[in-house]
């Protein structure tokens, strides 16, 4: 059972950045209701999002509200009631630098149609705020060689190799 409709509470939202939009479309956190808005849809315009569901949304959302530490934030187009753009943080608690927090920005993704309004920019913006509010020491995300410039753009600085392993089919849920 959702505890709340919305992911995480407004409150730690940064209402200049969120006022960054364009009329007619709000900076949000995800809502249990938002499959029905096309948040898989817009998801899709990043990477494969696989068969999912409502009920498997549902409880993918129910599982990261009860865990605490997911912050995804989307950008509805209020006239069409759809979802154009969403980025997650992922907050991982650490023991290294005292017991610190770590930002993982992850799946910034912006709806074909909806690039060039500054919607990528202002969900990362407001990420790294989210992250800063919540004790991150360091705000970090994994990119390919041609989105560089982008987040460059956004603040971020060039840093580490990423790798990458990926489990056999049978281990994805």
């Amino acid at each position: 059972m959702v505890m709340s409709n919305s992911l995480f509470s407004n409150s730690v939202l940064d209402t200049s950045i969120a006022s960054l939009v364009p009329a007619n479309h709000v900076l949000r956190p995800l809502e249990a209701t938002d499959f029905r808005k096309g948040f898989m849809d817009c998801l899709s315009n990043l990477t494969v999002t696989g068969q999912v569901n409502e009920q498997m949304f549902v409880e993918s959302f129910e599982e990261m509200q009860r865990a605490g530490g997911y912050f995804v934030i989307v950008v509805e187009d209020l006239q069409t009631e759809t979802i154009v753009a969403s980025g997650t943080l992922v907050v991982e608690q650490k023991f290294l630098r005292g017991c610190g927090r770590v930002g993982h920005v992850e799946d910034i993704v912006v709806a074909k149609g909806q690039q060039g309004k500054r919607f990528g920019v202002t969900i990362v913006k407001q990420l790294v705020q989210i992250a800063n509010v919540t004790g991150c020491y360091k705000t970090i995300l994994d990119c390919d060689a041609e989105n560089v410039a982008f987040y460059e753009k956004c603040g971020m600085q060039k840093k580490a190799v990423q790798m990458a392993l990926y489990a056999p089919e049978a281990a994805h849920k």
